[in-house]
């Protein structure tokens, strides 16, 4: 099932099906409700609230018009970006910023969310930590914005990614890395616990944009964020 398609409009009474990431999506839009697969009341009152916010007819029905409202930052983030003359890694930052504007976020546990299941293909529960996901979805829209193969294979995991660049002789040293490169977080020599995308290099400064994070740099955070990190304990994949 699509989490960006109706497949029925949803009203009071109805249980499972899509009544789930409707829920979803009615908290990330700040109507704090349970997401227990059962409209209810309160999901019928948080439907109403969100469509008379939004200039909607006020009814409770999850039709097609409040379903596209209430999906409009998923669709907003996936919208193509002209390539006018990009590198690939421009437009690897130039998505990564186009999902920033959207403030992803977790919804309904740790790693679960519709933001979640994009970004790692319908996955979602505790065990799917998702910032090679993200990092790797961006890379994925820009390859198809530039109608060009992907430079390595893509991957849920930091020590994947690691290996796949260093199959393709991309996995580099810090004086190498440059906005649109992914950096990795070194552990070990031999395992990554983290990823994202460089957005700019100043000196043994990096920006940074990247999933399942928060404004501690958390490796298991909850939402896309900007940061800014030292290099030291880093190592970088050349896009």
């Amino acid at each position: 099932m699509s989490d960006l398609k109706l497949t029925k409009p949803l009203q009071k009474g109805d249980k499972k099906g899509q009544v789930k990431l409707i829920q979803e999506w009615l908290y990330l839009h700040d109507e704090k409700i349970a997401i227990d697969n059962n409209f209810g009341s309160a999901t019928d009152t948080a439907v109403r609230d969100f469509q008379a916010k939004n200039s909607l007819p006020v009814n409770g029905i999850v039709d097609q018009i409040t379903f596209d409202a209430l999906i409009s930052p998923i669709t907003k983030a996936l919208a193509p970006i002209p390539a006018n003359g990009k590198s690939l890694g421009e437009l690897v930052v130039a998505y990564a910023r186009q999902h920033l504007a959207q403030h992803p976020l977790e919804v309904g546990g740790q790693n679960s969310g519709p933001w979640v299941r994009l970004y790692m293909n319908g996955n979602e529960g505790e065990e799917w930590a998702w910032c090679a996901g993200f990092t790797c979805f961006c890379l994925k829209q820009a390859c198809d914005t530039l109608n060009r193969p992907l430079p390595f294979k893509t991957t849920f995991s930091c020590d994947s990614l690691a290996a796949f660049a260093k199959e393709k002789g991309v996995f580099v040293s810090d004086s190498d890395a440059s906005p649109g490169s992914f950096f990795l977080v070194r552990r070990t020599d031999t395992d990554w616990t983290h990823t994202g995308i460089v957005t700019e290099v100043i000196g043994d400064v990096i920006r940074t944009i990247e999933g399942n994070t928060n404004d501690q740099g958390s490796r298991e955070g909850f939402e896309v964020c900007a940061r800014t990190r030292g290099i030291k304990k880093m190592d970088f994949v050349k896009i």
